[in-house]
């Protein structure tokens, strides 16, 4: 009997181990059922990654429509180059003709541009115009003021054709000598409209102040020579 009872308890033990080990097997593949299922849910953000490079891609598409900005502007000043037809400095010759002859105090010459290159070329607005002395350029006094309620057309010049710009010099004996500081310059630098670059008008007949308060220089706009009005 009591062999019976034992066997009987250890049967019993060992269907418990059984049941046991075959949950073990059944809760071991669970796992793998769920990395199963875990590895699709990880495959959306593979193209959460690509849409990260397509917008990565965006700053630089940004950046050619930047450059195509860029050309744009080149495109203008390409469109300037309808513009560009203006006569550069290096196509053109600059000196001083007579004027009017002016008022008591002043005078009045023509500051006159002439076409030099082989093409036809425009002109329009009111030239820079300083004294300068020294031997070097450099500029004396204050630069001409620009009379802007003077005509201001497009100047279309020919090769050798000329436009004109009435240029009022007042006589330095206008101011004291404390008020003027006078100086003999060596000519006139000249700006055309819209350009960078100067020429040089060698032209000692009149006196400069070296003070910028004392103005001596006042310059109406570019017109067709024969056409200026003063």
């Amino acid at each position: 009997m009591q062999r019976s009872s034992r066997s009987k308890f250890l049967l019993a033990v060992t269907g418990l181990v059984a049941v046991g080990a075959l949950a073990g097997c059944a809760s071991g593949g669970e796992p793998t059922a769920t990395e199963t299922v875990t590895a699709p849910a990880q495959s959306p953000s593979a193209p959460s990654s690509s849409s990260a490079s397509s917008s990565s891609a965006t700053p630089s598409s940004g950046s050619s429509a930047s450059a195509g900005t860029g050309s744009g502007s080149s495109g203008s000043g390409s469109s300037g180059s309808a513009a560009g037809s203006r006569c550069a400095a290096s196509s053109l010759a600059a000196s001083i003709e007579p004027g009017s002859g002016g008022a008591a105090g002043s005078v009045i010459v023509h500051l006159a541009l002439r076409n030099t290159g082989s093409t036809t070329c425009t002109l329009q607005g009111w030239p820079g115009v300083s004294f300068v002395g020294g031997g070097n350029g450099t500029q004396i006094g204050a630069a001409a003021t620009q009379e802007k309620s003077s005509p201001h057309p497009t100047v279309t010049l020919a090769p050798g054709k000329t436009a004109v710009s009435p240029l009022k010099i007042v006589q330095a004996g206008n101011y004291s000598k404390a008020d003027c500081s006078p100086k003999t310059p060596d000519g006139f630098r000249v700006y055309p409209p819209g350009s960078k670059q100067s020429l040089f008008v060698q032209d000692t007949d009149y006196q400069a102040c070296s003070s910028a308060d004392a103005s001596l220089l006042s310059v109406q706009a570019l017109v067709p020579e024969g056409q200026a009005t003063s």
